[in-house]
């Protein structure tokens, strides 16, 4: 084995060059066949757990889903905040910041990436819980692409680029994932479910994330700093990749269910201001409760 992961990581060293030697021996990272693994047995789980599920009943697991989502939003708020105030008080340049030029604060930052590729594990759970509660219609091509490609991605940018340029991203991320897992964190009482309003602005502002990286990725290329451009390009393609499908969901989602619902007002339908019609939930509330994004 020790061979197999030498040779692999001459052949990633001789496509992409010399390794960034500051997280030798950090969990996880020396060797890309854990990740992948992980990966692969993440994606047997997708295909396997719903089968598995199929003649049993849904696991409810409505506690479970209150801490796990509030600690996501925890972590999610300590990688932002600590990532705002390094780049904030270490002077970082917003349009191009390589990965050699301000040890102090690139050392933090590479601190907190590494929290934030170990999240992309962490976030997993986001599928299986989907499987334990049956609720395989979120278990969507953009929710496994999205979910099985950043931690084998993450573990590259670790390894490669893991401060400087990278920190956009990640911050901007988090700060959506703050206010993505309060959201779940609080859906998951029903209490609190009728005083969520804001499901709908969450992919709003994820697209919105997406075309802030990657615009403020052209930058780097526009007057670039030293950052290597080929992860600069494989940035702003991945970014493409994930503006088409959170676009294509939000109008599966929002924008045919908003028009389905007005044709119905059109036609007479007895729906009431609160959005229910004889005790059962309307189109709209029906959609945003079911259909997930992240």
């Amino acid at each position: 084995m020790e061979t197999f992961n030498h040779k692999l990581n001459v052949y990633f060293e001789t496509w992409m060059g010399p390794r960034d030697q500051r997280v030798r021996g950090w969990l996880l990272l020396d060797n890309y066949p854990p990740t992948f693994a992980l990966t692969v047995m993440y994606l047997l789980i997708v295909w396997m757990g719903p089968k598995y599920m199929k003649h049993r009943q849904p696991y409810p697991c409505r506690g479970l889903l209150v801490l796990y989502n509030l600690g996501l939003t925890l972590l999610s708020f300590y990688m932002f905040y600590e990532l705002v105030t390094a780049v904030w008080y270490g002077g970082y340049n917003f349009y191009c910041q390589d990965t050699h030029s301000a040890q102090e604060v690139d050392n933090k930052i590479i601190n907190v990436l590494w929290w934030y590729y170990f999240s992309k594990l962490i976030e997993f759970m986001d599928t299986f819980f989907f499987i334990l509660r049956k609720n395989n219609h979120q278990i969507t091509f953009l929710h496994t692409y999205h979910h099985a490609s950043m931690l084998n991605i993450w573990w590259f940018v670790m390894n490669w680029v893991p401060c400087g340029h990278s920190y956009f991203g990640a911050s901007l991320n988090s700060f959506v994932h703050v206010v993505m897992y309060s959201y779940y964190g609080l859906s998951a009482i029903p209490a609190m479910r009728p005083y969520l309003w804001w499901k709908k602005y969450i992919t709003q502002f994820q697209l919105i994330q997406f075309f802030l990286t990657m615009s403020q990725t052209i930058f780097a290329v526009i007057w670039p700093c030293g950052f290597p451009d080929g992860w600069l390009y494989f940035q702003i393609g991945y970014m493409v990749t994930l503006i088409f499908l959170f676009s294509n969901f939000y109008i599966q989602t929002y924008n045919k269910h908003s028009a389905s619902l007005r044709k119905e007002h059109q036609n007479g339908s007895p729906l009431s201001t609160n959005g229910h019609a004889n005790g059962t939930p309307s189109m709209e509330h029906t959609a945003h409760k079911k259909l997930r994004v992240d």
